[in-house]
């Protein structure tokens, strides 16, 4: 069993360059995540866009079975023969499944039966591994796919935590506060940064791993902009607030401003006020609003709102790479999974605002693009290729990682999509003109 309590941060293990000590380090991970949660904790599911923390350990085993196991180990014998049915997610090709909105209801198996259906896949993987001489060159690309597929599901994990316990009139703590680092002082000053204009090349163009989304790198021609040295703080984004920006209907679309109206939206996710100030629900149970540092969990809606209430809008998925690359950052420094924080970080007050800070880690950055395939995109065969294409619509691009993303997961390429109303994520916004 996972334990009850803890009273320091989950250890998460750097990634290495062998292919069993990524594994390892890889599914370690997910487990650390789930370590200072209570049994009962991970099984809720508040809301749709929420799935059970022991669903995602089981899920991402489930990928592990489905498309290594079940091909390449020769003689591997399944744990439990439902559980294909009960964690496949949305793969139509692979048979019916349990409905998405249903996964809270499953108190069976129970999490120690999760944990051991892990422990059976790890054996087999790593037993797997040891033969890896005798692997194809396909196996390692569906390796690649899997370790890079249980990231994505850590950060869920990170993010569906947080809005499971958010909902206990408790305000229950998932980490101590007494691990957090001291509040900053004021924000340095927001500064416009020029991008030039003309030809900019985008898409992925190094070597390693990408997804299929992130293919074929193109040309783009882009008009001379301006982009905003770093992220919108939360002590910006309540002048906002307090201006009457979630009463104007003058800076909402159409569509924001029903749902905001509809919903009761009267400043970010998590946001409430008391005591004669603002607080938020963290991991770290309900604090003070960290005025410098950036705001998120806000929908597309709201960023789009605030640009226009700035003077200001949104950048395309174009020019925030185009100004990315411009400006060449590094993940390094940013704030990702493993600091184990699960909030965006200040930036010092002393930052260079001649520099572009924050593109990558801290915050997902709203754009103002559809999310759509690329020229020349072209889907999988098979199950597979519904991993990413199938979501070509009605859906937003958000570039550059967030606080919950693993470090190794990110690059300047990576394209996330969501639909325009979702808040759960830790979602934020940087300025264009």
């Amino acid at each position: 069993m996972l334990p009850a309590a803890t009273a320091s941060l989950p250890t998460f293990a750097p990634a290495h360059q062998t292919w069993p000590s990524r594994y390892r380090a890889v599914r370690d991970q997910s487990q650390a995540l789930c370590a200072p949660l209570l049994p009962e904790d991970t099984v809720v599911q508040p809301t749709l866009d929420v799935s059970p923390p022991k669903w995602h350990l089981a899920h991402t085993t489930w990928f592990w079975e489905t498309f290594l196991l079940r091909e390449y180990a020769a003689g591997y014998q399944e744990l439990h023969p439902q559980y294909a049915y009960l964690f496949n997610s949305y793969y139509n090709s692979l048979g019916s499944r349990v409905n998405r909105a249903d996964r809270g209801t499953l108190s069976r198996p129970a999490l120690a039966e999760v944990l051991a259906y892990r422990a059976h896949v790890d054996a087999a993987m790593l037993a797997l591994l040891d033969h890896e001489a005798d692997l194809p060159e396909a196996f390692f690309e569906l390796l690649e796919l899997g370790l890079q597929h249980e990231q994505q599901h850590q950060e869920l994990l990170a993010t569906d935590i947080k809005y499971i316990l958010s909902t206990s009139p408790l305000a229950p703590e998932y980490l101590p506060a007494a691990a957090l680092p001291a509040v900053a002082g004021a924000a340095p000053p927001m500064a416009w940064l020029p991008v030039p204009g003309g030809v900019h090349r985008v898409g992925f163009q190094e070597e390693g791993f990408c997804f299929d989304n992130e293919l074929a790198a193109h040309d783009v021609l882009l008009a001379p902009f301006e982009l905003q040295n770093r992220l919108v703080t939360n002590a910006e984004y309540l002048e906002f607030v307090e201006a009457g920006g979630y009463r104007d209907f003058r800076y909402w679309m159409g569509e924001g401003w029903d749902l905001a109206q509809a919903q009761g939206w009267e400043a970010p996710l998590y946001w409430v006020r008391q005591e004669g100030g603002w607080f938020r629900f963290t991991h770290h149970g309900l604090r003070p609003v960290e005025m410098a540092a950036p705001v998120t969990h806000i929908s597309f809606y709201e960023a789009d709102a605030y640009a226009n209430w700035s003077g200001a809008r949104l950048p395309t998925e174009a020019e925030w790479e185009a100004a990315a690359r411009h400006f060449e950052p590094t993940p390094h420094g940013g704030t990702w999974l493993e600091s184990a924080r699960f909030d965006p970080q200040p930036l010092p007050a002393d930052a260079d605002p001649s520099q572009c800070h924050q593109l990558l880690g801290d915050c997902w950055e709203w754009t103002y693009s559809a999310y759509h395939a690329y020229p020349g995109y072209a889907r999988a065969a098979g199950a597979l290729g519904e991993y990413n294409g199938k979501f070509m619509v009605n859906q937003l691009v958000l570039r550059g990682g967030s606080c919950a993303t693993p470090e190794s997961h990110i690059r300047v390429s990576y394209r996330n999509f969501f639909h325009a109303d979702k808040r759960w994520q830790f979602t934020g916004l940087r300025l264009a003109r």
